[in-house]
């Protein structure tokens, strides 16, 4: 897209970011119907594909309702603009459409390698190119490639960094960039931080050699520095809060780029009231209207090259750094940065396996050095070279292969209880209740599981709660004490038990049931769901009570 076509652009002005589920926080369209004018427009991460979106997206339907009112921008944020391979066609066709359905009048995203094998990487914490110009011409092919193929101008992101690899600074990779593509630029303050850190730079540090005119959005976003021995590390991190330096770069960007059009208040995480504040800060530096001049001529950028369109990737390169990422290898050039993005890394992982697996990745994975041998194993690896199983179910495999080889029944025999509840919630999900009547909660599940898992489900929330409370004063970290829970698993008592199992935000919830407990969710089960068991069955009314309070039933 020309840059004449950019100065056709309309003012967005202040817009606040969500993820589009109901259960996040800040939650937009509340915020805004409470404080009118708050914010202007909602950019979005999603799916490429829209219907995908519409079905994985709880918000969707709302957004798509108010994109009248409340203008939608789309961050795909799975859109891959360095890696290995191009994204395909079938995915940018699907990426267009989502586009032009909801009126995106841009769409942007982080200069980054976000998924391979259609697998995205843990927690979307992404690899950064290396700022060689190598990966410069890589980047470039990328960029050519979307853009060629969605109707909208695509804007170009500076990448967050940890560990930095390669002799350019950011400013001048994003120029080049701008300059070799035509495409505008989104201008993420955080991020920015990250590099000049890790230079050892002031903030604006090359700020002069970035062509500001370029500049159509600008992200303001929570993160943390911490120390890694020499080294400070600025962490992407959403839901803390805005530093006090970026919003003093902010009020002096806003009117240093003569054709912004967009400040984003990236909030993830934030109640809606903290979210407010930082959005009333932002309305005096952003108004709802501003009158488009762009008085400040844009460089010309002449048609990319056929060499720049056609440039083979560097594929090699970009699994190399994937295994040295991934098996935790610190990088000589930055070597304090590279164990703190590894050890990040190992975090955002451990998340998303204990939603799957609490138990099994307490007892098989429950520190650094395990998590890495994970990290760095052939079954994580495969997921991200086309094999279809995903992440959660590679790491049960390897889990198994782990503790059959070093002979743990009791940490075996709580991964096949995990095996079980992962197996018991691929049934059908219980029907909604009538009005009236009481069903089910939602998502929740019965089976029968072969031994009372009581003892160990109590013990590893215990657990867990001890050895937080006890890390936040430790010098070194605490996963000791965890063979505990394999004495308990092998000493579970042989008796069928009815277990309800359901999903939530952060883990699989197994909640073993006393018999009346048991025969009251049983009762709610039926279906159609009647109210006649419960009638006639007066005295399990405090098992009632409790299951609604623990939402293990709910009302229709």
């Amino acid at each position: 897209m020309s840059a004449a076509a950019r100065a056709g652009l309309p003012w967005l002005g202040l817009g606040i970011s969500t993820n589009l589920q109901r259960t996040d926080l800040p939650q937009p369209y509340r915020l805004l119907d409470a404080r009118p004018g708050a914010f202007d427009f909602v950019e979005y991460s999603a799916p490429l594909d829209v219907d995908e979106a519409r079905r994985e997206a709880t918000l969707f339907e709302t957004m798509w309702a108010r994109r009248a009112e409340v203008p939608a921008l789309f961050h795909p944020v799975h859109l891959n603009l360095w890696g290995p391979e191009l994204e395909p066609e079938a995915r940018l066709e699907a990426l267009d459409r989502h586009l032009t359905a909801v009126g995106s009048p841009w769409v942007g995203n982080d200069v980054a390698w976000w998924h391979a094998g259609g697998e995205m990487f843990p927690g979307y914490v992404y690899l950064s190119p290396p700022l060689t110009e190598r990966a410069l011409a890589d980047c470039v092919r990328h960029a050519l490639h979307v853009q060629a193929r969605v109707s909208v101008p695509l804007l170009l992101e500076n990448p967050a960094f940890f560990a930095l690899r390669g002799p350019l600074h950011v400013v001048d990779f994003m120029a080049a960039l701008h300059q070799r593509t035509g495409c505008g630029l989104v201008l993420d303050l955080g991020h920015l931080l990250s590099h000049q850190l890790a230079r050892g730079v002031a903030l604006d540090d090359g700020l002069e050699r970035l062509p500001l005119d370029a500049v159509v959005e600008i992200h303001l976003a929570g993160g943390v520095v911490t120390r890694h021995g020499p080294r400070a590390v600025y962490v992407d991190d959403h839901s803390l809060p805005v530093r006090e330096e970026l919003f003093g770069l902010l009020e002096r960007l806003v009117a240093a780029c003569p054709r912004l059009r967009a400040v984003t208040f990236e909030g993830d995480g934030h109640p809606d009231a903290l979210a407010l504040v930082t959005l009333e800060r932002l309305r005096p530096l952003v108004p709802r209207e501003r009158e488009v001049t762009d008085a400040a001529r844009t460089p010309e950028v002449g048609p990319p090259s056929d060499d720049a369109a056609t440039t083979a990737l560097d594929a090699a390169a970009c699994w190399a750094l994937f295994d040295a990422t991934f098996s935790g290898s610190e990088d000589p050039e930055d070597p304090a940065a590279s164990r703190a993005e590894t050890d990040y890394r190992l975090t955002v992982l451990a998340d998303r396996l204990d939603r799957a697996w609490p138990l099994t990745r307490l007892m098989a994975a429950p520190g650094r050095d395990e998590l890495l041998a994970f990290s760095a194993s052939r079954e994580l690896r495969d997921g991200f070279e086309g094999r279809a199983l995903p992440l959660t179910a590679r790491f049960g495999r390897w889990a198994r292969r782990r503790l059959v080889a070093e002979r743990r029944p009791g940490a075996l025999a709580a991964l096949a209880l995990e095996t079980w509840a992962q197996q018991t919630l691929q049934s059908a999900p219980p029907p909604e209740p009538p009005p009236g009547h009481v069903g089910l909660g939602t998502g929740v599940r019965l089976g029968m599981f072969p031994t009372d898992p009581s003892e160990l489900l109590h013990a590893a929330g215990a657990l867990r709660r001890h050895l937080t409370g006890r890390a936040l004063t430790a010098v070194d970290p605490l996963i000791s004490g965890l063979a505990v829970l394999e004495d308990v698993a092998l000493r579970a008592p042989m008796r069928p038990t009815t277990l309800a199992v359901r999903p939530s935000a952060h883990r699989v919830e197994l909640v073993a049931l006393t018999a009346a407990m048991a025969r009251v969710l049983g009762a709610a089960r039926a279906t159609p769901p009647t109210s006649t068991f419960f009638a006639a069955h007066p005295e399990d009314a405090p098992e009632v009570r409790e299951a609604l309070a623990l939402g293990l039933l709910r009302l229709g």
